[in-house]
């Protein structure tokens, strides 16, 4: 059975890494270190080194993907070490051009530009491969090879860096799995007693912990019977907000006062 067969029922899908354009441009980085290694790095423990970094920087990234289901927090710690590897092996085939004498393209090299056209020449669905990139991995010239490669490490860490910051700005908004597990208990409990449920409109975080919020009902006091949002975190957290109900745009807010067309002057 597939991944999303297990998990569409989940509160935090796993998996679907194999679609992301960083873990494919990650897998050909891989297969091309390889067999750069295998032809012109005759020293074992570098390429040992340099294949382990390779490997490193694409199966960090499954490995994140599967634990989003249950740890957000993991996930980004996960796909953080997949950039480092990938940093890692970027200088690597550096110090070889450098030692090795042989020119590294620039920016606005030819060969850099048309490294960087190939995921802009393919539609969105079609996955990036090694044949892709085949022109220059496979070439004689163990410079074009690391050339490319350089490209190629440039381009995973931008997808990276962009993924990282969507996991870490997700993880603020939403919360981890933790919260998230929290706040559905909460509400199946309010449902099984014919409480309330929670509003349509996104819960907002807590001032004081950045965890979600619930709506709750004050039981005591001179605001018993109203409602309020409280921190999920609750008692260790007691952080609340005003809860002010958002009207619906189908249907007027009663408590409006009726509004009168402006006549003509």
């Amino acid at each position: 059975m597939s991944e999303a067969g297990h998990d569409h029922d989940r509160l935090r899908p796993r998996g679907g890494y194999r679609n992301l354009r960083a873990y494919q441009t990650a897998t050909v980085i891989y297969d091309g270190t390889v067999a750069f290694c295998e032809r012109f790095i005759f020293d074992r423990k570098l390429r040992e080194q340099m294949n382990g970094a390779a490997r490193s920087g694409k199966q960090n990234i499954s490995e994140g993907s599967r634990f989003n289901a249950t740890s957000a927090e993991t996930e980004v710690k996960l796909i953080n070490v997949a950039r480092s590897s990938q940093e890692e092996l970027l200088n690597d085939y550096e110090d070889f051009l450098r030692q090795k004498k042989h020119h590294q393209w620039g920016k606005d090299d030819p060969g850099s530009v048309a490294v960087r056209s190939v995921p802009k020449n393919r539609p969105n669905s079609a996955p990036l491969a090694y044949a892709d990139y085949a022109h220059w991995l496979d070439h004689a010239d163990p410079a074009v090879r690391a050339n490319c490669l350089i490209c190629l490490i440039h381009q995973a860490n931008y997808l990276l860096d962009n993924l990282i910051t969507r996991l870490e700005h997700d993880l603020i908004k939403k919360g981890g799995y933790r919260e998230q597990l929290t706040a559905a208990r909460l509400t199946e409990r309010d449902r099984q007693r014919g409480l309330p449920q929670q509003p349509d409109e996104a819960a907002p975080t807590c001032p004081q912990c950045n965890k979600p919020m619930r709506l709750r009902t004050a039981r005591q006091g001179g605001n018993a019977g109203s409602q309020f949002w409280g921190c999920t975190g609750y008692p260790e957290c007691k952080g609340t907000r005003k809860y002010q109900p958002v009207p619906r745009a189908d249907r007027p807010d009663p408590t409006d006062p009726p509004t009168t067309p402006p006549t003509e002057a």
